[in-house]
């Protein structure tokens, strides 16, 4: 029998009991200290992320909270050279469904926003189309976004809405701004219009992302549109896990646009547009020693405000296919043969060059005779013989023959470019076109054949091939006036830039270089245009003393003459189809004694320069004059008044 221990209990159990419980003690020991290090790495990691990192995570959590929504500011003002506003802010009075508000328990939202429209337009005119229009909205967004239903509406029809808002769930007034063009189809071509942003349109601003955010697609609007834009303000909201705003906790204004101003005279531009009336034309008057452009006439036109709005499927169509193209800015983008009003630039060629001279005659029997080819004058009888001005001043086609004859393409081409014709002016509205001065190689390119000879003589009398846009002869025509200085027309006034000082031909590096000789038998000819009794232009003169004008008339074919109708006689022009008249052209300066204005007119199948577009550029230049004239009889009695005022020294 073995040994026992003290207590009883065999030795060798209590060995195996002992190991056992230090094998348990060392375990639970380890395990303590497991536990110990999980949870002071715990405890680090929270002290981590809420005490060392609190803020950042504060943050954080307040971004899920709160969220930050851009706010558009005003678009900046569009003014004249005067500072009258010819593009401007104006209340938006519209109104707003909220398809939730709407919403009845149990019934689709679609069901309850079709009869609150429903109910609404018995106040307002709501037809099929916004109807259906909101319906889709209503579908594709959040039943808490609000979504446009009318806008710009009449304040008659905002307080209606107003009064009934109780009977009307879901429905919001609300006042907001667009954009207003106070002088309408006036400016349209020159202002531009602004317009959604399209879905190809780079998003480079965030303002562009913005619900209903409209930006500038023609005109000054589209060239100054980043400037016009302004920067954006914020607001800051409170939302809930579904993205709903509950409040506003904090709002920053945006920084409105700045305001553009440009070279335009509003008040003459009105003038302008109203004398051209219902006629298919353009027109162009520019001031001969800045290059300003004071008037930028084209009609018909449209209006802008329509397009801000929105323009409907219906409208559209009648613009784009009217035929006398409103969309079309005539005075920059339509190009035009310049028939006669050219003559000038094909007598300085002639000067210039030497081939000619001031008492250069030519007989004209009513025709000139090249190869087996009659060229005819306009004047079926002819003019017998003629020197350079009274060709200017009768417009005798064959005296321009003989000149364009003598003189090439190529000579004339180089005098046409000095004046700015067949460039692209740099006015910045994206529109503007260079028109088309021939030459020799330029054919050749174009056509593989070459230049014959009885091309020279039709361009001397301004047709063929030659191009020109109502502005580039306004601009030929400050130059003939101001002396043989070349201006660039402008019609952006740029911030704090003074005037230009007077130009001195003589000097100036941007002369033209032209014989002052020679110049002065050219205007001499415009001179006798208007206001002698063998002038083309007679009819159209200035009579008021001291405003008198200088010009030249035009007329350019749209279609070939046939030997039949020009034996048996012209038809009457009421008797052709419109699209089958000859284009009507004139080009003027006044006054004669220190020219300030240019101006030129192209009236698109008018007929008779003279008889059409004549007295219109008369108006127009007395309309420049008198306006000029009364401003600076107003500024002498206000300093005189200051100088009697009490006080004045």
């Amino acid at each position: 029998m073995g040994r026992m221990s003290a207590n009883g209990v065999p030795p060798g159990p209590m060995k195996r009991e002992t190991g056992r419980y230090k094998t348990f003690t060392r375990r639970s020991a380890l395990l303590m200290g497991g536990q110990g290090l999980l949870l002071s790495a715990l405890i680090s990691r929270l002290y981590y992320l809420q005490v060392v990192r609190s803020d950042e995570y504060r943050m954080l959590a307040d971004e899920n909270r709160i969220s930050l929504r851009l706010l558009a500011p005003p678009r900046g003002l569009i003014v004249d050279r005067n500072g009258d506003v010819v593009a401007g802010n104006m209340q938006n009075y519209r109104v707003l469904l909220v398809p939730e508000q709407a919403k009845r328990s149990g019934e689709k939202v679609a069901v309850s926003a079709n009869r609150t429209l429903e109910a609404l337009s018995k106040i307002i005119p709501l037809d099929d189309f916004q109807r259906q229009k909101v319906l889709r909205e209503v579908g594709r967004k959040p039943e808490f976004v609000p979504i446009n239903v009318a806008e710009n509406l009449t304040w008659d029809d905002f307080s209606r809405i107003n009064v009934h808002a109780p009977d009307l769930p879901g429905i919001v007034p609300d006042v907001g701004e667009t954009r207003h063009y106070p002088y309408g189809p006036i400016m349209a071509h020159l202002v531009g219009y602004v317009a959604p942003v399209a879905e190809s349109d780079p998003i480079d601003d965030p303002l562009l992302q913005l619900p209903g955010f409209r930006m500038g697609r023609s005109g000054v609007e589209r060239k100054a549109d980043l400037v016009l834009r302004g920067k954006a303000g914020s607001t800051h909201v409170e939302v809930n896990a579904h993205g709903r705003a509950i409040r506003e906790l904090k709002r920053v204004a945006g920084h409105p646009g700045r305001a553009v101003a440009i070279t335009i005279e509003a008040h003459l531009q009105e003038f302008a547009t109203n004398r051209m009336g219902a006629e298919s034309a353009g027109a162009a008057v520019v001031d001969v020693h800045t290059g300003d452009v004071l008037a930028l006439v084209s009609t018909p036109s449209f209006d802008p405000t329509k397009f801000a709005f929105g323009l409907s499927r219906e409208e559209w169509n009648g613009l784009v296919n009217h035929p006398r193209k409103p969309l079309l800015n005539k005075a920059v983008t339509g190009q035009y043969p310049p028939g006669s009003t050219f003559k000038m630039v094909v007598a300085l060629a002639g000067l210039e060059a030497g081939i000619i001279h001031a008492g250069h005659r030519v007989f004209c029997p009513g025709h000139t005779t090249l190869g087996d080819r009659n060229f005819h004058c306009w004047k079926r009888g002819g003019h017998g013989a003629l020197a350079l001005y009274e060709g200017i001043e009768q417009s005798c086609d064959v005296y321009f023959y003989d000149v364009a004859r003598r003189v090439g393409i190529d000579r004339i081409a180089e005098m046409a470019n000095r004046f700015g014709l067949g460039q692209t002016p740099a006015l910045g509205l994206g529109t503007e076109r260079p028109g088309l001065i021939p030459t020799r190689e330029w054919k050749l390119k174009r056509t593989g054949e070459a230049w014959q000879a009885g091309e020279n003589l039709v361009a001397g009398i301004g047709q063929g091939f030659i191009l020109t846009t109502p502005l580039q002869l306004a601009a030929m025509t400050a130059m003939l006036a101001n002396g043989g200085v070349r201006i660039a027309p402008r019609l952006m006034l740029p911030a704090d830039d003074p005037p230009p000082p007077p130009w001195d031909p003589d000097s100036d590096p941007r002369s033209l270089k032209i014989n002052p000789v020679n110049l002065a038998a050219v205007r001499e000819g415009m001179v006798r245009v208007v206001n002698s009794q063998r002038g083309t232009g007679y009819a159209a003169r200035i009579r008021d003393k001291g405003f008198e004008m200088a010009g030249k008339s035009g007329t350019s074919q749209v279609r070939g003459i046939s030997v039949t109708e020009r034996d048996e006689g012209l038809p009457a022009i009421n008797t052709i189809p419109w699209e089958h008249r000859d284009h009507a052209l004139f080009v003027g300066y006044a006054p004669l004694s220190a020219p300030r204005y240019a101006c030129a007119v192209v009236v698109e199948h008018g007929g008779g320069g003279s008889s059409v577009a004549g007295p219109m550029v008369r108006d127009i230049l007395l309309q420049a004059q008198k306006t000029e004239s009364n401003r600076r009889r107003t500024r002498q009695v206000a300093e005189a008044a200051a100088t009697k005022a009490p006080g004045a020294r």
